[in-house]
């Protein structure tokens, strides 16, 4: 890899600061202040003890966790009031010099209203539930609400605040909608039952995020120090960068890898694209293409076991006897899917443009990779916890402490005191953007449940479906999608695991089946046009038009949005009453479609397209898929191998006279 290494200083790879430029750009998670003056320490202060009292808290011998409520009154408080001090009211703040001082206000007034939950614990949980609340509990609870609004503004965005707003809204004042109507609330039972009981702000998915989220963003942070990610590029380009358009295909396995310890697509695009999109550029793919290659496997990254996104974790509660190890496993052949479905554009892509692999001296050595291979243990350690039916806690704390141990194995990856500090403030500054969001879902959530509006919407989408599942299912994709273009991943499934899987789960559908649906959906957003940030951070590092960018990254990845639809017809992909045989010959007929429908998309098979063979061909590949009809699978594997032998015979033709 030695003349790649010089043949990266010299061109086109980003700086450190340009990597953070273009996440502030595109990513509204990392829009952070990068001079904060003296307040810099108080900000350190407050992360590393964020860290600490999770790790503290996971401990069985410490006590565990506290009571939820008061759990999630910590993880909530102290990520607000780190917000106010590091994100601006305005992102004209980004470059300006220390922290105003109405941020610091917000910053302990949010602190203070959510610890205030802490001091009154007994009487909010006892006696204010007998003789009512008081005046000024409720003047603690509206405070904190709308200062959660304004961090979740400033950490996530707006649209997921605007759909609070009027989840708050539809709680007062919904009582004369038709059809959707309910009850209405005075606003002391409002923000009583949102802000002082487990079923809206401190609900689940707080109580998610400040139990395992947490702890498994921290242990990205810790793989990240040890230089995973930089073994993990490495390992993909030894695996296939010497095959037909190797550096394409080695970006999307080194994006899969990546995603697992980011869960982030823009921060992921952003981490792994500086490094793969100029190699896939000098390799001669269009900077259009090479933006979504990387856009779309790094999306995908949330989906890859074993550490999926944060909204993984969430699931594992919302279904019914299922575990998070449970969710690892029912992913793996969908994500696979995925993933091949992405390889295989690629590789249709690199044939029409006659695109090779590396040379091998351009490729890590294999015994290079070996020695490197330790890196790999956190890893398969978490891995091996959870399967064997550890706590995700347990697992999350174990995975940590080898990542550390592991990093001793080498002199440069060696944590010291300073970085062991720097990585506790990582650690909490990532997990931000994810607490305010799960929050701002509560309230969302919250209203869903004790309004009724939650069954109204079931019933309005099934309504409108016309007793029709498929139709059923593409208005839950568009639902999903739209969310997904202003919702971040975790929120946009919280939202539509309250509203639109129990439309699918009353219709029929598996409760898992329903719930991998909008997973899937609102994940995919992120490479959907028009708005598709993912597509949008690579055509930023590739110098490409941002629209095309996102077009070719939903061409690349138009087997997520036919996976969905494949495990809600046949459920045995998710391993639902699974039959060896039969999730076999799935697997096989499912990727045997999606092989001739992204070939069709990408306008090569083994040769060039005639415009029938290209339509037949696309044809093909939607019967192959087609759920539990042996003749129209059938028919289609007859139409697949016929253009494969067509244009095979016109591919040897056409070299003959050449």
């Amino acid at each position: 890899m030695a003349d790649q290494h010089n043949d990266h200083k010299d061109q086109e790879l980003m700086t450190e600061k340009e990597k953070e430029e273009m996440l502030a750009k595109y990513d509204k998670e990392s829009s952070v202040r990068q001079r904060t003056g003296k307040w810099a320490w108080v900000i350190t202060f407050i992360a590393v003890s964020l860290t600490i009292f999770h790790l503290y808290r996971a401990f069985p011998q410490t006590g565990g966790p506290l009571v939820s409520i008061m759990q999630g009154a910590v993880h909530l408080g102290t990520a607000m009031g780190l917000i106010f001090l590091l994100y601006p009211f305005k992102r004209s703040g980004l470059k300006k010099y220390g922290v105003p001082w109405y941020d610091v206000i917000f910053a302990f007034l949010a602190m203070g209203s959510c610890y205030y939950i802490l001091f009154r614990y007994e009487w909010i949980t006892g006696a204010a539930r007998i003789v009512g609340f008081t005046t000024y509990d409720i003047a603690v609870a509206t405070i904190a609400i709308v200062l959660l609004l304004e961090a979740t503004r400033r950490a996530v965005g707006l649209p997921i605040v605007i759909i609070g707003t009027l989840a708050i809204v539809y709680g007062m004042f919904g009582t004369n909608i038709p059809y959707f109507g309910h009850g209405g609330f005075d606003w002391t039972g409002l923000s009583r039952r949102l802000f002082f009981s487990t079923d809206a702000i401190f609900g689940t998915p707080i109580q998610i995020s400040s139990t395992y989220i947490y702890l498994f963003l921290f242990f990205g942070v810790m793989l990240t120090k040890t230089g995973v990610g930089q073994y993990f590029n490495d390992l993909a380009f030894g695996m296939t960068g010497r095959f037909t358009g190797g550096t394409a295909k080695a970006a999307v396995a080194a994006s899969a890898m990546q995603g697992t310890v980011t869960g982030s697509s823009v921060a992921n695009t952003v981490a792994s694209g500086s490094f793969t999109i100029p190699m896939m550029k000098r390799a001669k793919f269009r900077p259009e293409f090479a933006a979504a290659a990387e856009a779309s496997a790094s999306t995908g990254g949330q989906i890859m076991p074993p550490i999926m996104g944060a909204a993984a974790f969430i699931m594992a509660e919302y279904v019914s006897d299922v575990s998070y190890s449970d969710i690892i496993i029912i992913g793996i052949i969908p994500a696979l899917l995925y993933f091949s479905g992405i390889f295989l554009g690629t590789h249709f892509e690199a044939k029409r443009c006659g695109i090779h692999g590396l040379p091998k001296e351009e490729l890590p050595s294999r015994k290079g990779l070996l020695k490197g291979s330790y890196l790999l243990l956190p890893l398969i350690v978490i891995v091996t916890m959870l399967v064997n039916g550890f706590t995700p806690t347990y697992a999350a704390l174990t995975g940590i402490g080898t990542a550390f141990a592991v990093s001793y194995v080498r002199k440069d990856t060696r944590l010291m005191p300073k970085d062991i500090l720097d990585a506790f403030e990582q650690g909490a500054r990532i997990a931000l953007p994810v607490i305010a969001a799960c929050a701002t879902a509560g309230i969302i959530v919250g209203t869903v449940v004790f309004t009724g509006l939650g069954g109204r919407i079931a019933g309005g989408l099934i309504q409108m479906a016309g007793e029709n599942l498929f139709l059923l299912l593409f208005f839950t994709m568009i639902a999903c999608i739209l969310l997904g273009m202003g919702l971040p991943t975790t929120a946009n499934y919280v939202v539509t695991a309250s509203m639109a899987a129990p439309a699918l789960i009353n219709f029929g559908v598996p409760e898992i089946a329903a719930h991998f649906f909008v997973f899937y959906f609102g994940i995919v957003a992120d490479i959907t046009p028009p708005v598709c940030l993912a597509a949008y951070a690579g055509a930023g590092i590739a110098k490409a038009n941002p629209m095309r960018a996102g077009v070719n990254a939903f061409k690349l990845a138009i087997a997520a949005f036919i996976i969905p639809y494949v495990f809600v017809y046949n459920p045995q992909l998710l391993l639902v009453d699974a039959q060896f045989g039969t999730v076999v010959l799935l697997i096989i007929t499912s990727m045997l479609g999606m092989a001739a429908v992204s070939a069709s998309i990408m306008g090569y098979f083994f040769n060039t397209f005639l415009l029938y063979e290209r339509l037949l061909l696309f044809a093909a590949g939607i019967m192959l898929i087609y759920p539990g009809n042996v003749m129209i699978e059938g028919g289609g594997l007859v139409i697949f191998i016929l253009i494969a032998v067509l244009q095979t015979i016109r591919k040897k033709r056409a070299a003959k006279k050449a």
